[in-house]
């Protein structure tokens, strides 16, 4: 009788890391935990998106909302809540804390992005087709990034001293200078991430 009870339990180990395995190549090493599974988990709201909020089993708190300008939203019982700066992931952890504290036992909370605000950037100079240039929906821009979606440089170019304009959200303007050469070749780490608005100018090299 016990051998076969270790039998049988030996075989439900074996069928437990026998579907852990199968699932490990879609979750990664780790099942998520609910409410973290989109991969887009990453992506930085932005004003003007558009997301769901849903509380599993708790559907009169389900909720479409705009971001405002501020990156606020308004949600039942816990009211005004700012999302400025929070990843989807962090704006998921944040809203179940704050229905955790007061108000439900363990709830889980499903933040779905039903429509991204539109983001773009100035691309000016040296560059094959100077223009607007769009961010990818769910994910960010690097100065590079924007660059090739401006047509690359031209032949002219100098990636030595490419300008970056940025107005910040207190209305202070700030300029920097860039190599983006060094970029290319891998001799520095910093990508320069793009904002919303930002404006790269490409100047062309002194003969």
């Amino acid at each position: 009788m016990k051998i076969t009870t270790i039998f049988a339990k030996n075989n439900a180990l074996a069928l437990v890391i026998g579907i852990a395995v199968s699932l490990s190549p879609i979750f990664g090493a780790e099942a998520p935990v609910s409410g973290k599974l989109d991969v887009r988990a990453n992506y930085v709201l932005q004003p003007s998106d558009v997301i769901k909020v849903q509380v599993f089993q708790e559907d009169d708190l389900t909720r479409e909302v705009r971001l405002s300008q501020e990156s606020s939203i308004s949600l039942p019982m816990i009211g005004t809540i700012n999302l400025q700066g929070k990843t989807l992931a962090e704006a998921q952890d944040m809203i179940r804390s704050l229905y955790d504290r007061d108000f439900l036992v363990n709830p889980q909370v499903t933040i779905t992005i039903l429509d991204y605000s539109k983001r773009s950037v100035n691309v000016l100079g040296s560059v094959n087709t100077p223009g607007v240039v769009l961010f990818p929906q769910e994910i960010g821009l690097t100065l590079l990034d924007a660059i090739a979606r401006a047509g690359g440089f031209s032949r002219l170019a100098d990636k030595k001293r490419v300008k970056l304009t940025r107005v910040n959200a207190d209305g202070e303007t700030k300029n920097f200078t860039i190599n983006a050469d060094e970029i290319m070749r891998g001799e520095t780490s910093e990508s320069w991430v793009l904002l919303k608005d930002d404006v790269i100018s490409v100047p062309e090299r002194v003969l």
